[in-house]
């Protein structure tokens, strides 16, 4: 009982009112303040339930104790002895505990005793006015979920994807809401996989961009294209690598909510799971897609180099070729012997330049009909 004491005195200063502006970038927090928490409330019948700011996750389950209904608490980033009052409040698991606090896990569903564990891979796409070798376009942070039968509790990591404005919407709906917990987790599932649809859209713009530059005919006078850095395309497919670890991993949880009876999800909701398996069946055909077009792209500039490269050597050795005729010519009078050919003629040396410049004009214009020049 001290430990929940202790936890009750540490949440009081820092829990707000919901109700503010929706952003993408979480405000809900106060660096300074001594809580993780950032929202809890009971719901009853889809309401919410008539409380003060103060309400804590001991009183919040007391309520639902007496009163019937489910408590929904939210936390953002919260520490071993933040957490461990309310792990012990609701009989969490303590591997389940360890993964929310320490985050970077990767999606998956698993369950403990009677609480659903959820990690979902929350993808923002960062906005850029031109993709570089360093660009950073997509950020990832974590919502985790702990669903019970009367509680549920999201652990948020990351500077993006607050819950704020997810949470107002779905209280709008008090018939979704009253399905109890399993409908906020399809709507948190639902709120995530939409995310990723958006970030797909925005870097399918990305890729375009770059295949443009890479398969781009070159300008008139300008000589042959030689693609696009290397660099840029490759940060690009590192981007799409991280997005493709958060994506392919939910895959399989989604189908076992659609699909698999639990009890803890109730069944008119876990019908809505299908949908959301499909979008996100979606995503990651367009993100494997996107992995092998940047692959094909990529080989496409490196042989776009090698050719220019090439290029470039045909013409080093064609001129090389044309220069050799006065090289070879002026070395040969260079030896300054008593006896060359016309040496001691008056036009001997027009003569010799004669035939250097038709010598080096005609290997000038068999290169150049050649394509070598």
């Amino acid at each position: 009982m001290s430990m929940i004491r202790d936890l009750r005195a540490a949440v009081r200063p820092s829990l707000r009112k919901d109700g503010s502006a929706y952003s993408s970038y979480d405000t809900t927090r106060d660096p300074t303040a001594a809580s993780a928490v950032v929202d809890c409330a009971v719901y009853r019948d889809g309401r919410r339930a008539a409380c003060d700011d103060t309400l804590t996750p001991h009183e919040a389950m007391l309520q639902v104790r007496r009163e019937g209904g489910f408590a929904w608490i939210g936390l953002h980033e919260p520490t071993e002895a933040e957490f461990s009052g309310i792990a012990a409040e609701f009989g969490l698991h303590p591997l389940a505990v360890e993964d929310a606090v320490h985050a970077h896990q990767r999606p998956k569903l698993e369950r403990y005793d009677d609480t659903l564990f959820t990690v979902f891979k929350t993808i923002h796409y960062v906005e850029h006015a031109e993709l570089t070798a360093t660009s950073e376009i997509v950020e990832t942070g974590e919502v985790m979920c702990f669903t019970g039968r009367d509680f549920f509790i999201t652990v948020r990591h990351g500077g993006h994807g607050s819950l704020r404005g997810l949470r107002r919407r779905l209280q709008e709906e008090p018939e979704l809401l009253a399905k109890g917990p399993s409908a906020v987790l399809h709507t948190i599932a639902d709120h995530v996989v939409d995310g990723y649809l958006a970030v797909a859209d925005a870097m399918q713009d990305d890729i375009d961009e770059v295949e443009t530059e890479v398969f781009s005919a070159p300008s008139k006078g300008k000589g042959s294209a030689r693609g696009v850095d290397a660099g840029r395309i490759y940060q690009l497919k590192r981007e799409v690598l991280e997005f493709k670890r958060a994506v392919s991993p939910l895959l399989r949880p989604m189908l076992l909510l659609s699909e698999r009876p639990m009890r803890l999800v109730d069944p008119d909701i876990q019908k809505y799971f299908r949908d959301v398996a499909d979008h996100l069946a979606r995503v990651q055909e367009q993100v494997v897609g996107f992995d092998e077009l940047l692959n094909s792209i990529l080989q496409a500039n490196l042989a776009q180099a090698a050719v220019a490269q090439n290029e470039d050597m045909r013409k080093i050795t064609s001129w090389a070729a044309i220069i050799a005729v006065p090289t070879a010519v002026c070395g040969v009078y260079g030896m300054n012997f008593d006896h060359m050919p016309e040496l001691h003629w008056r036009f001997g040396y027009p003569m010799v330049l004669g035939l250097i410049a038709g010598a080096c004009y005609t290997i000038h214009r068999t290169l150049k009909r050649n394509g070598w020049l």
